[in-house]
């Protein structure tokens, strides 16, 4: 379950699992450049393409590039873990995490029990929702089915309120779509999807037994269900403005705006703590629903809801449930040629319901403590930059900068791994109900999620699992997470010169710390609150600098016809650009520590330049087109070889290392180039 915004400012989108793994390989191999390329004309071209085509993108992913390589690499490492854990099960200690990921992984791989049992872990469900007859009945049904953390048509859980940060509260949200964004419902270029989507509605409903006659007529009602609901929905790009995640309001007001829809009785089931109130983040969408329990049909309800309740629990089905999710989400929707053998899926299970158990088995396993030290150390030194870049802007204003400067200086880094477990007690596994397994892991964490509701923020708590191959910076706890898995090459090398790890891991760091300072992170302030420490005239003209970003971004065309777009990807151009910088200028300060070093050449490469070699590596990659057209509408983040040239071509410094004249396209200058912090 989604939890209740777009807090995590991450530096990627969503990646899976990744180890931490030994290079043998040089710490940059220049024999992958292409010398055929200018550097100056296409930086992304120069250091990527040999690579890209000679690592095709594997039958069963959508896309191939550095985070995917490292990802793959660790579930190899993680399947070792689980697959002793399930070895070794039975004589594990009772009530153990390895006992209950062992179990756990075990019923996953039980093919045999899982065929034979075909749909009827759900047949008790469907028998509910066939059932529904009142509005009445349908507010208990979804009430009760949060409660059990399967909630549909929308999102709910905890989060720091926006307004007093120190205090958890709830956030409704909106959801319940089963295609990536609102537009796909309405939008001409979509049709096809929209039949595709009705197919596939009608073939999950036909395997539970409904007659196909029946079958279609019900995937009908579902997508015009779908559609009246993503109409009352906000676009990805205006999901990111603060003012539209959060809107707080008390359970006796809630209840007037939705007087079918009773909050009170909701979150009574929930046993929420709901006192002052809660966040009903968007409005217009919760009308909705509103009206549709009163004039929506029963036999429309019951439809969407059969079809939701199959097609989510359809991959711990059998085969033919699990084929048939694939079918639409993997290879219509996103070009998937193949479905990821079984034990990544039933891994993948184990990780999203109980990823931060078998993220302690991975530390212990995977990531050495001195590890930590090491990157802490390069935490400091980028943040250090930071705060010099911050002193020295010559657009903002004195009385804004000391704001700034009060926010750089609660920054809170968290490397590799939480200080305290999370506890896992009260979660029961059987070594042979697969099914049974993931529905009650979903519902211990949604109430270990709800239990969090007015209680104190916990400051210390990670959002990532450690085997996650990913960083993040949350802008209600002034947080930066650096995740374990990504403390390895090509993003940090211990054996590597001082360039390559500020090129790469140096860089991540500056871009999650940049994010406290982007469009979205720059509305909150240095305790987390929602709230404006800007003067009017620096905002306005960090407004007009960063419209620039966008009209910079707006240019790029990964597909024909369709652009990137600048406005939803704005925050992480920002963090791109600003995390670039800070990290070369921590690389120029550890470099005057080491006489010599500055102007000493690698391969013929010089530090600077071997920096820009590998900020430009960890972009490398490629993306199956209907994949890349799905995250072009849903995903804030460019797509890669945009990032590997677009924070650089505003760089004099690039220019200068790489001797690139006015004119080349990785110069950007006069009203082109962006400057921000």
């Amino acid at each position: 379950m989604r939890k209740s915004m777009n807090l995590a400012l991450a530096i990627c989108a969503a990646l899976s699992t990744s180890a931490i793994a030994a290079s043998q390989a040089p710490s940059f191999d220049i024999k992958d450049l292409d010398a055929r390329i200018a550097p100056c004309a296409d930086f992304n071209g120069f250091v990527n393409a040999k690579w890209v085509a000679a690592n095709p993108i594997p039958a069963d992913r959508t896309r191939w590039g550095a985070f995917d390589q490292l990802r793959e690499k660790s579930l190899q490492t993680q399947r070792v873990i689980v697959e002793k854990a399930a070895r070794e099960a039975n004589k594990a200690t009772a009530g153990s995490i390895e006992q209950k990921i062992g179990w756990f992984y075990r019923s996953g791989m039980a093919e045999g029990a899982i065929e034979k049992a075909g749909y009827s872990p759900i047949k008790g469900e469907l028998a509910k929702i066939d059932a529904l007859k009142s509005p009445a009945d349908i507010f208990a049904y979804v009430t009760g089915s949060f409660a059990q953390g399967r909630g549909p048509l929308f999102s709910m859980g905890a989060s720091a309120d926006y307004k007093n940060s120190k205090v958890q509260i709830a956030y409704a949200y909106q959801g319940g779509l089963g295609l990536p964004t609102s537009e796909y419902y309405s939008k001409p270029d979509y049709a096809k999807t929209r039949e595709d989507y009705k197919a596939h509605v009608a073939k999950v409903l036909e395997l539970t037994g409904v007659k196909a006659a029946q079958a279609k007529q019900q995937a009908e009602q579902v997508l015009a269900f779908e559609t009246r609901l993503a109409a009352a929905s906000l676009a990805p790009v205006e999901l990111r403005k603060p003012e539209n995640q959060y809107h707080f309001i008390s359970l006796a007001d809630a209840d007037k705006a939705t007087p079918n829809f009773s909050w009170t009785k909701f979150f009574a089931a929930q046993k929420a703590d709901i006192q002052g109130g809660f966040s009903l983040s968007q409005p217009k969408f919760f009308a909705e629903i509103d009206k549709m329990l009163a004039d929506v049909p029963a036999e429309q309800w019951r439809a969407y809801l059969r079809f939701h309740t199959v097609d989510s629990a359809s991959p711990y089905l059998s085969k033919p449930f699990a084929e048939e999710n694939f079918a639409f989400y993997g290879k219509t929707l996103n070009g998937q040629k193949q479905q990821e053998p079984r034990w990544k899926r039933v891994l993948g299970a184990v990780n999203d319901t109980m990823g931060m158990a078998l993220g302690e088995l991975y530390v212990a396993e995977a990531f050495p403590p001195e590890s930590k030290q090491r990157a802490l150390q390069l935490v400091t030194n980028v943040n250090a930059a930071l705060k010099t870049r911050i002193e020295h802007l010559d657009w903002m204003s004195e009385e804004t900068k000391k704001k700034a400067l009060e926010k750089w200086s609660t920054f809170l880094p968290k490397i590799g791994y939480p200080d305290k477990w999370r506890d896992w007690s009260g979660l029961t596994v059987s070594a042979d109900d697969y099914f049974g397994n993931v529905e009650a892991a979903i519902k211990y964490d949604y109430d270990y999620d709800i239990a969090k509701i007015g209680k104190p923020t916990d400051r210390l708590e990670w959002g990532m699992t450690p085997q996650t191959v990913n960083a993040y910076y949350n802008p209600t706890d002034n947080t930066i997470n650096f995740p374990a898995a990504i403390l390895q090459p090509p993003f940090f090398d211990p054996n590597a010169d001082d360039a390559i790890n500020y090129g790469g891991i140096g860089a991540v760091i500056g871009h999650e710390a940049t994010h406290g300072f982007d469009d979205e992170g720059s509305q909150f302030d240095a305790q987390g609150n929602n709230a404006n420490w800007w003067t009017k005239d620096d905002r306005e003209k960090f407004e007009s600098r960063t419209a620039r970003l966008v009209a910079q971004f707006n240019e790029y065309e990964p597909l024909p016809g369709k652009h990137v777009n600048g406005q939803l990807t704005l925050g992480e151009n920002i963090a791109d650009l600003g995390g670039i910088n800070v990290a070369l200028d921590a690389l120029r300060i550890a470099l005057q520590k080491n006489p010599g070093e500055a102007e000493k050449k690698i391969d013929g490469y010089t530090p600077d330049q071997r920096f820009f070699l590998n900020f430009a590596r960890i972009w490398r990659g490629s993306t199956r087109p209907q994949r890349q057209e799905v995250l072009l509408n849903s995903d804030p983040h460019s797509p890669a070889q945009y990032r590997a040239i677009g924070a650089p071509s505003n760089m004099p410094a690039f220019a200068e290392a790489f001797q690139c004249k006015a004119g080349d396209a990785m110069v950007r200058d006069g009203e082109k180039q962006v400057k921000i912090w």
